[in-house]
Order: structure tokens, then C-alpha cells, then sequence
């Protein structure tokens, strides 16, 4: 049995972890390749694109696969949207690996809103000093904002377009909540914009944020193709490939 695993996250690496050795599997895993130097999980790796939905379908056959899991970041909607159209045009299974979202909790100032873009428009009104962890994609939303500084934290360097008053903070997670107490501190941040990535590595930001009583613009998360049965976390995951493994058979999609 062969389970492709469009990865690039946390959770795509524990999966490949847990499934990484297991008699009768065969385990590739794929990766975008906009990181410099990732993390590589155990199995067989790939990076790149495919090229679309229709040279994913051609690279399923070719390679005979059996079940995708479809574990990328939940913001990497277009491979998400790709994997679906390429799992039902071959009927292969898709799962999807999905952290939980955010939930705001009492203390919060939370704005949630659809977009980079619509964070950008509301911005001036609430701050002049902006903590950007949405990565280095999508700096382009911010780049006329020439009125406001911009402290951007990601894991490669970014490029244009992007703000012109910005620093650039290279790091990767998991971070501490001291730690993320003294960037605010000492950058002295009014306002922290956001992707709803889920999971804990980069939480704590949320949290120091709040006790800081500083606004949080929060993008919400692209949805899962619809029909995809998601799953919350890499063991219930593995547990689901384990169990069709030994029964010798993926149910097919229709």
C-alpha cells in the first residue's frame, strides 16, 4: 500500500513518524519546497510542485498510490483544492489533517477577518507599530501601509513587495510565552496580525497579546474541500491508514 502525505507541517511529520516503517507501507512524503531548509520527515521525500490537479491525477496513477493525506499548513488552500479534484478524478481516498482552530477566551480583542487585505484596510485605525506573523507570503496586502512599521516574523527571508518600514525577524517555532512577552515589549507593539493556524507552537503570542490588551486581527482559515473527511490530529490519522491497511483496502471515493 502507498499513502502520499502532502506535508510541510508539524503534524505531517509526526504522521510520517507514526507510519514510517510499518510492514506492506510504503510512505512519500511531498513538499512544496518555499522553505529553505525544512524539517525532513522519515520515508521517501519529494519537493515541488505537481502541476496541478491534473499532474497530481498523473503522478497518483503513475505511482499507484492508495490514500492521500492531505496534512499541509490550513492556509495552503490551492495544493488542498488541487489534491481533491486529483483524488476524485482517480478515486483515491483523501484525508485531511486539520490542527484545531483558535478559540478567543475572555480577555481577547480578536478581529476576525477574511483576508490579509481586509487586516490591511482596518489596520491604521488601531495601531502604528504592527507584529506580522502571517509568514512572508502575502506581505504585498501591507506594502503601500508607508504610515505604519511593521515587525515581521518568518522562516526565510521575505521579498517584494512588502512594507517599507519593516524589520524582519528570523525565527521558527515553538516559542515561549516569555519570550513573546519581551518582543512585544521591547518592539514596542500596539497591534499583532495573524493567521488562524491552530496548534500550539505559536500560541503563546496570542496570550501575551492578551495580557497585554493589545487588538489581534486573526485571518480565518480557507475551509476544507467539502466531502473530506478531516481528521484533528496524526494519531487518529495513522490509527484510520493502520486499521485499512490490515483490512488490505482504501475505500474508494465515487
Amino acid at each position: 500500500m502507498h499513502v502520499l502525505i502532502l506535508g510541510g507541517t508539524t503534524e505531517a511529520r509526526r504522521l510520517a513518524e507514526l507510519l514510517h516503517g510499518t510492514p506492506g507501507l510504503k510512505l512519500t512524503n511531498s513538499l512544496a519546497g518555499r522553505v529553505a531548509n525544512p524539517r525532513l520527515p522519515p520515508g521517501e521525500t519529494r519537493v515541488g510542485g505537481f502541476g496541478g490537479a491534473e499532474g497530481l491525477a498523473a503522478w497518483l496513477s503513475e505511482q499507484t498510490v492508495d490514500v492521500i493525506v492531505d496534512a499541509t499548513h490550513p492556509f495552503a488552500g490551492k495544493i488542498s483544492f488541487n489534491a481533491a479534484q486529483a483524488a476524485a478524478a482517480t478515486h483515491v481516498p483523501l484525508l485531511a489533517l486539520r490542527r484545531p482552530g483558535w478559540v478567543p477566551v475572555e480577555g481577547d480583542r480578536w478581529y476576525e477577518v477574511g483576508s490579509l487585505e481586509e487586516a490591511a484596510r482596518a489596520l491604521p485605525a488601531l495601531g502604528r507599530r504592527i507584529f506580522l506573523t502571517t509568514g512572508r507570503m502575502g506581505l504585498a496586502a501591507f506594502a503601500d501601509l508607508d504610515d505604519l512599521w511593521f515587525l515581521v516574523r518568518s522562516v526565510d527571508a521575505p521579498e517584494p513587495p512588502h512594507p517599507a518600514r519593516m524589520e524582519v525577524l528570523l525565527d521558527r517555532g515553538p516559542f515561549t510565552l516569555d519570550g513573546e512577552r519581551e518582543l512585544l515589549r521591547r518592539h514596542r507593539i500596539d497591534v499583532v496580525v495573524t493567521k488562524d493556524s491552530g496548534g500550539a507552537a505559536t500560541a503563546p503570542k496570542l496570550t501575551a497579546a492578551r495580557e497585554a490588551r493589545l487588538p489581534v486581527f486573526v485571518v480565518r482559515r480557507p475551509p476544507v474541500p467539502k466531502g473530506v473527511t478531516v481528521f484533528p490530529d496524526p494519531e487518529k490519522a495513522a490509527q484510520w491508514v493502520r486499521e485499512h491497511l490490515e483490512q488490505g483496502v482504501f475505500p474508494a471515493i465515487d
